[in-house]
């Protein structure tokens, strides 16, 4: 069957032009992704996504890091982004550079003194985890408290990592994450047992804490895989 043609170019490919527009337009793909394929190269390797992280952390924190010896965990299905945390980084630190570009609230002045020691992970050394890629956290996980999550030995991502993830989602997408729902970091915990929590609320980024018992529809932690 012949094609249609518009301005010699098959209607089969506009339409394949007009659904790339959709996705960029609705933060399906990124623009860098684009551009990395017009290189003629492919942005979904493990390789490229490390050269967007080390690009990452170059534009936003001045930093040049080497993560050739990088140990990724292996990834499960459905775990399509990976997060990278440098060895020695902190929320604080994270915190004012996202107050940089966007605004920020927080409930707690020393975010690094308030989960001292009380984080799944650490950054002694620089790591990777997998997270589901999407907007909102785990529907899969609403509902359950941080004291279920716990029993449960559920890995679940820090407040330092959903930091991260947030604006390295701003930083691909120029949009922001739990728009709708809540993260509950069940990976941190302050001293007194609360956990941490990330959305994004009437324009501004909040971190603030939750009771461990504290469970509803909206309060989602964000599985993770990891070593």
């Amino acid at each position: 069957m012949k094609k249609e043609l518009i301005g010699k170019v098959s209607g089969n490919i506009l339409g394949m032009m007009a659904d790339l527009c959709h996705k960029l337009q609705h933060g399906a793909r990124t623009p860098e992704e684009l551009e990395t394929f017009l290189k003629g190269e492919n942005p979904f390797t493990t390789e490229t996504i490390i050269i967007s992280w080390q690009r990452f952390f170059k534009k936003y924190f001045n930093i040049k890091i080497n993560l050739s010896n990088l140990k990724i965990p292996l990834k499960q299905e459905g775990f399509d982004r990976l997060l990278i945390v440098p060895k020695g980084f902190t929320s604080n630190q994270v915190f004012e550079v996202c107050k940089k570009h966007f605004s920020c609230e927080k409930y707690g002045i020393d975010l690094d003194k308030e989960t001292e020691g009380k984080n799944e992970r650490e950054t002694k050394e620089t790591y990777a985890i997998w997270v589901r890629d999407r907007i909102e956290a785990d529907e899969e996980l609403n509902n359950i408290s941080a004291e279920i999550i716990k029993k449960r030995e559920i890995n679940t991502e820090t407040l330092l990592e959903r930091e991260i993830h947030e604006l390295k989602f701003f930083d691909e997408r120029s949009k922001h994450l739990d728009l709708k729902n809540i993260t509950l970091c069940v990976g941190s915990r302050r001293s007194n047992g609360l956990a941490p929590c990330v959305r994004w609320y009437n324009g501004r980024l909040w971190v603030y804490w939750y009771r461990p018992q504290d469970a509803n529809s909206v309060i989602r932690a964000r599985a993770v895989v990891s070593f």
